[in-house]
């Protein structure tokens, strides 16, 4: 197939179906975790089409929702220092801090511009060398190479202003985490744009260790469809593999030279999710080698004590406990308009895809 026309055939779609129906006979919980594979699950209206023994449960998929208050509130704070610049994606601009928003914040006389890539945060600063840019680094190992990119190069051409402050994360240790807490899962749907880039050999630990498999997918209803009909016949026949089905963007050895960009620029370390709390070794900073650019190391700020919203249960919904139809403030006190908590923010948030396609 070609056209994207074909993964979205109605007759294959249906077909797909009715095998997964023939060949399913026990009830599994298959999660994804790709904020992408969230808003396309609900787009279209993939649940309905499943037999009852299957649940789908979605993840900690969506980088802007498991990121910490604290990130923004620390943002916050730099925005308010003289001659600073932040610079942002567009989804973060609006995500509550614990008392203030970036949107909030630029209202007030804040300089914070909206980006579509580190680049254009970088070219800031060489137009700029009277202030100090600090780009929001936020995604997982999808958006983390072209943060990688940018500071080498910011590094190569010695741009003294430019400085970053990071949000990103990697997706086994929270995949890992969420069955050691106890939550029921038979089967990963595993991220596909993350996996253009990684691979499918990280996850071979979880399938080895946890026996359950993970089938990297797509994004349209046909990819979906097959990869819950790979994961639903691994049950079937007690095998627990890692597979690709987005076959014609995800290699098993992923990109090597974003990996090696990857290693080259950032170190683990311990970060916070949201839900989950702090995960060894699932985030990413700096290297020292590249700690001129690290704004937690050139900036002195008092970030404010975190304030979680009541009511929200962002966290419960990331681990797939609860979704977003159980929460009281959903679609009343919190919407898109008025996000309460980071799960609305985000596109590809649950209780944005949620209200948007699912919320009779």
């Amino acid at each position: 197939m070609k056209y994207i026309d074909e993964y979205r055939n109605k007759g294959l779609v249906i077909k797909i179906a009715d095998r997964i129906k023939k060949i399913s006979t026990r009830k599994v919980n298959l999660m994804e975790v790709c904020g992408g594979h969230t808003m396309s699950i609900q787009k279209f209206g993939i649940p309905y089409l499943l037999p009852a023994t299957v649940n789908l449960l979605s993840g900690p998929g969506c980088p802007v929702c498991v990121s910490s208050r604290k990130f923004i509130d620390h943002a916050v704070a730099l925005s308010r220092l003289p001659n600073v610049v932040i610079a942002t994606f567009g989804d973060l601009i609006r995500v509550p801090g614990s008392t203030s928003t970036l949107d909030k914040e630029k209202a007030a006389g804040a300089d914070i511009r909206i980006v579509y890539s580190i680049m254009e945060a970088i070219n800031f600063a060489i137009k700029l060398p009277e202030k100090k840019i600090i780009f929001l680094g936020i995604g997982f190992e999808t958006t983390a190479p072209t943060s990688a990119a940018g500071i080498a190069y910011a590094d190569k051409e010695n741009i003294g202003n430019f400085f970053f402050l990071s949000s990103h994360k990697i997706m086994p240790p929270a995949m890992s985490a969420l069955i050691d807490e106890g939550v029921k899962i038979d089967g990963y749907i595993g991220p596909g744009h993350v996996s253009t880039i990684t691979g499918s050999g990280m996850y071979e630990d979880i399938a080895g260790k946890f026996n359950l498999g993970v089938v990297i997918s797509g994004f349209e209803p046909v990819d979906l469809l097959q990869s819950i009909y790979m994961l639903v016949d691994q049950i079937e026949n007690n095998r627990q593999e890692v597979a690709i089905q987005y076959k014609r963007f995800v290699k098993p050895e992923g990109n090597t030279k974003a990996k090696q960009l990857l290693e080259d620029v950032f170190e683990l370390k311990d970060d916070w999710w949201r839900g989950l709390g702090i995960l060894p070794k699932s985030g990413l900073q700096l290297r020292e080698k590249y700690a001129r650019f690290d704004a937690t190391k050139n900036f002195e700020v008092e970030i404010e004590k975190t304030i979680e919203p009541k009511g929200c249960i962002c966290g419960e919904i990331l681990k797939g406990l609860k979704t977003p139809k159980d929460c009281k403030l959903f679609a009343k006190a919190c919407s898109p308009q008025n996000p309460i908590g980071a799960c609305m923010v985000s596109s590809e948030g649950s209780c944005h895809a949620f209200y948007k396609y699912n919320r009779g």
